[in-house]
């Protein structure tokens, strides 16, 4: 899937986005002090961060697949508990926080209804749970111009817009099928400005998540075309580009 990569080259990818997300879902949440609240698929931490601002670091435990985003996020926020595993099996027991949160992460889950079930598990009865995805199938992710245009250059190529979660619906459906109750969903949005094209392309070619091992998989005069077609599409100068995202809570 292309996440087993430093957590540096996530950060040039995707961290400027996920940090702009991770307070908009706490806020969804509805978390407050002297809760015990768990992140699921912190990466290096950026979610992590804002919740051991709010909430303190004895408050606050995390776990990601990835053993470089674990090391990251255990560096960039010392104290809180972080550990190395998958969303499908959480190492705590039932009921032991008072949230579960997830960002950009149920599309990647191996098995989004297990992991989000996970999250049920070990958050307590009446607790609530809550996370966001990029709208791929929209086109409004942070990816948009990227896959559009390895689109028009391969109308077989696979693009994120069919994973769980990235359409509208679908993010509630998942947390339905998972047990949760009461389940409310929205959109939340983020913005980058990036200081010329070259400070956008690059990060695709760190090989970080599907549009980085598509691009890594490319031969040279694909990923040539590739570049030159979204040059063309995107502003030769500083720029904007304003992303959104699914979000969904429900309670357990």
């Amino acid at each position: 899937m292309g996440f087993d990569v430093a957590a540096e080259a996530y950060d040039q990818f995707m961290g400027r986005w996920s940090r702009q997300l991770a307070p908009q879902l706490a806020d969804f949440a509805g978390l407050h002090a002297g809760q015990q609240v768990l992140d699921v698929g912190c990466g290096p931490g950026a979610l992590t961060e804002v919740l051991a601002e709010r909430l303190g670091v004895a408050g606050v435990a995390a776990v990601d697949p990835s053993e470089s985003f674990v090391a990251a996020a255990r560096t960039r926020v010392p104290g809180v508990d972080v550990r190395q595993a998958a969303a499908e099996r959480l190492p705590f027991p039932d009921g032991a926080f008072d949230a579960t949160l997830a960002s950009l992460v149920v599309h990647f889950m191996a098995d989004p209804v297990a992991g989000l079930a996970e999250m049920a598990r070990v958050t307590r009865s009446g607790g609530v749970s809550a996370a966001c995805v990029w709208d791929f199938e929209g086109g409004r992710g942070p990816l948009g111009p990227f896959w559009e245009e390895a689109r028009e250059l391969d109308p077989d190529v696979i693009d994120e817009s069919r994973l769980a979660g990235t359409r509208r619906g679908h993010l509630a459906e998942l947390f339905a099928a998972a047990g949760h109750r009461d389940i409310e969903e929205g959109t939340l949005a983020a913005s980058r400005e990036y200081a010329s094209f070259d400070d956008w392309w690059g990060p695709f070619t760190r090989g970080v998540g599907p549009a980085g091992a598509y691009v890594a998989a490319l031969g040279p005069e694909h990923q040539a075309a590739l570049r030159g077609r979204c040059r063309s599409m995107l502003p030769a100068g500083r720029f904007v580009l304003t992303a959104h995202a699914w979000v969904a809570r429900g309670l357990t």
